[in-house]
C-alpha cells in the first residue's frame, strides 16, 4: 500500500498515520498538510501545501497511490453554514477529484462521523453537509470508497494531538466504552480498519462504530 493522509495535525489523522507507519503492508505514506507534523520516518514523505482548495501545483506528486485516508475535519460549533460547507465539502472535493483522475486503483476512506445524514434532508446543518460529502465521494470513480462514522474515540497513548478533554477523561474511558460499545471505538481501531478495508474490502460502504471495530480485527 502507498497511502496519502490528510489531517495528520489533528487527533484522528495523527492516529491513522501512527498505524500506517507501524503496518508491514504499508510501503510509504504521503502526508499533505498546511504545517509540518515535525516527524521523520523512513516511510514518510511530507508536502506542505497552504491552499487546500487547489492541488494543481502538487498534482504530479499524487500519482500512483493505492489509498487515501481523508481525516481532515472541523467542528461546526459556532460556524455559519457557508463556511462549514467550504471547509468540509469543497476542500474534500478539491483533493478527491484529482485523486480520482490520477489513480484508478485507489481506495478512498473519508472520516465523517456518527449521525451523518445520508438523505441530506434533515435539520442538522453539519450532518447534511457531511452526508452530501459522503454521497458524492461514493459516486466518484475510485476503485472503492468507504465512509467512516466513528462516534467517541479513545486516544492512542503517547500521541501529541489528543484532545485535552480526552486526556482529562482517560481514567473513565474504558468504562464508557464498556457501557457504550456501539458508540465508542479506539483510534487504533480506526487506523487499522482503514488499512484492512483497503487491503481486503468490506461488505458495507458506510461503516458505523461496530463496523469499524469489526474491520479493525482486534477482537
Amino acid at each position: 500500500m502507498r497511502v496519502i493522509i490528510t489531517g495528520a495535525t489533528g487527533m484522528v489523522g495523527e492516529g491513522v498515520l501512527h498505524e500506517c507507519l507501524k503496518h508491514p503492508k504499508v510501503e510509504s505514506v504521503l502526508v499533505i498538510t498546511r504545517r509540518s507534523i515535525e516527524m521523520n520516518h523512513p516511510k514518510l514523505k511530507e508536502i506542505i501545501h497552504s491552499d487546500f482548495s487547489d492541488f494543481s501545483s502538487i498534482k504530479n506528486e499524487l500519482k500512483e497511490y493505492t489509498a487515501a485516508f481523508l481525516c481532515m475535519g472541523v467542528s461546526s460549533m459556532g460556524m455559519k453554514e457557508e463556511k462549514y460547507r467550504h471547509l468540509t465539502y469543497d476542500l474534500t472535493m478539491a483533493l478527491a477529484k484529482p485523486l480520482a483522475e490520477l489513480n484508478s486503483n485507489l481506495t478512498l476512506t473519508y472520516v465523517s462521523g456518527a449521525g451523518t445524514d445520508s438523505t441530506e434532508q434533515g435539520r442538522s446543518m453539519w450532518a447534511k453537509i457531511k452526508g452530501k460529502t459522503e454521497n458524492d465521494l461514493l459516486n466518484m470513480p475510485f476503485s472503492a470508497a468507504y465512509m467512516f462514522r466513528p462516534g467517541g474515540i479513545t486516544p492512542t497513548k503517547g500521541l501529541k494531538n489528543t484532545y485535552s478533554i480526552l486526556k482529562v477523561m482517560s481514567p473513565i474511558l474504558p468504562l464508557l466504552r464498556f457501557l457504550l460499545p456501539r458508540m465508542i471505538c479506539s483510534l487504533e481501531e480506526v487506523g487499522l480498519a482503514m488499512i484492512n478495508v483497503t487491503l481486503n474490502g468490506y461488505d458495507k460502504k458506510v461503516l458505523e462504530v461496530k463496523d469499524i471495530v469489526k474491520a479493525a480485527g482486534l477482537k
